[in-house]
C-alpha cells in the first residue's frame, strides 16, 4: 500500500443525473493536478451531453436528427454511442432499438430535467427502427431515411462514464459515479477494490446487494425509477414491438469491463426477459444480478 493516499471528491449535475467522481492520488501528484483530472472529467460529461441529447434542440443529436435524406458529419462524442447502438440494435434483431425515442415521448417522457420543457414528437414516425439509420465510417456520417427520433439513453451515459474514466486513468484510483451507474478504476483510499451498493428497488436510501469492482463497470436497468404518465404499467425501457414495458424484472444490474457496454447490455438483456436475458448474458460472458418483481435476486454467470 502507497504510503499516503488522498481522496478528492467532486459533483456536477449532468445528463438527468448526479455526477459524483472521487480520486485517490498519493503524493506524488498534487491537489491541483488531480483537480484538474476531474475536471477534465467532468468535461466529458458536458460534450457528450451537448452531443447526445434527445431533449436539447440544439444539440447534435436533435439537429441531425432534423435532416432528412442528406449525410450529416457526426463528431465522436455522437457517432460512437450511435454506432454502438445500432449494433446492438442488429444483434438484438431490433429488439433493442435506438430509434424508440418518439414513442418515449408519447408515453410521458418528455421534459426536459433542466428546463421543465416539454417536447413535441407529431411529426415523427414511431415505426421508424435503426434500418432507418444509415451510418458511413469512411466519412462519419449519418443519413436518416425518414422522420424519426433517436434516444441514445442506454449508450450515451455508459459513454460519458467511460470517457471520463479515460482521463482519469493515471490516478492510483478512481469512482465515476453517474446516478448509480459506474465505473470504478484500480483501488480506492484504503488500497481495496471499490464497494459499490446496488440499489434496492422499493426501499429509499437502502441496497438490495453488496459487490466489490476493480477495473470495471457497473450499470443497472431498472423499471422503478421512470414510470409512463400516459401509458398504466408502462415505464422507460419498452419493447418496439408491443410498446409495452417487460414486468417480469424490476432491475437487472451487470458488470462489464466498459460502462457503455454494461448500460446498453443490462438494457437489453432486461428487454429479453428472465430466461433469454439471462442465456444472452452467459453467453457474452458477462454477470449481472437480476431482481424480480417479487424481489428475489438471480444471480447469473457467477455475479
Amino acid at each position: 500500500m502507497p504510503d499516503s493516499l488522498h481522496v478528492l471528491r467532486r459533483t456536477r449535475l449532468y445528463m438527468d443525473t448526479v455526477v459524483d467522481i472521487q480520486a485517490v492520488h498519493d503524493d506524488s501528484l498534487s491537489l491541483q493536478e488531480a483537480e484538474l483530472h476531474i475536471q477534465q472529467a467532468f468535461e466529458m460529461f458536458r460534450q457528450v451531453e451537448l452531443a447526445c441529447s434527445r431533449f436539447d434542440a440544439d444539440s447534435e443529436l436533435s439537429i441531425a436528427c432534423r435532416c432528412i435524406q442528406q449525410p450529416v458529419p457526426l463528431s465522436p462524442y455522437l457517432f460512437e454511442p450511435l454506432r454502438f447502438a445500432i449494433q446492438l440494435a442488429e444483434a438484438t434483431e431490433g429488439l433493442f432499438d435506438p430509434c424508440i425515442g418518439s414513442t418515449l415521448i408519447k408515453q410521458g417522457f418528455d421534459r426536459h430535467y433542466l428546463t421543465g420543457e416539454r417536447m413535441a414528437a407529431d411529426s415523427v414516425n414511431t415505426s421508424a427502427t435503426y434500418r432507418d439509420l444509415i451510418l458511413d465510417e469512411a466519412d462519419r456520417t449519418l443519413y436518416i431515411h425518414q422522420p424519426l427520433l433517436v434516444d441514445l439513453g442506454a449508450a450515451a451515459k455508459g459513454f460519458a462514464i467511460d470517457l471520463a474514466a479515460r482521463q482519469l486513468q493515471n490516478l492510483h484510483g478512481f469512482l465515476v459515479n453517474a446516478g448509480g451507474d459506474l465505473y470504478a478504476g484500480g483501488r480506492d483510499h484504503r488500497d481495496q477494490p471499490w464497494a459499490a451498493g446496488i440499489q434496492h428497488p422499493e426501499i429509499a436510501d437502502e441496497l438490495i446487494h453488496l459487490c466489490l469492482l476493480e477495473d470495471e463497470a457497473l450499470c443497472t436497468s431498472g423499471s422503478y425509477e421512470r414510470r409512463s404518465r400516459n401509458i398504466p404499467g408502462n415505464h422507460h425501457i419498452i419493447r418496439p414491438d408491443t410498446m409495452r414495458s417487460p414486468q417480469d424484472l424490476v432491475s437487472i444490474s451487470l458488470k462489464a469491463p466498459y460502462a457503455m457496454m454494461a448500460d446498453a447490455f443490462s438494457t437489453a438483456a432486461f428487454l429479453y426477459g428472465p430466461d433469454k436475458g439471462a442465456a444472452w448474458i452467459e453467453a457474452m460472458g458477462l454477470t449481472a444480478l437480476f431482481v424480480t418483481g417479487q424481489l428475489d435476486i438471480i444471480n447469473i454467470g457467477g455475479f
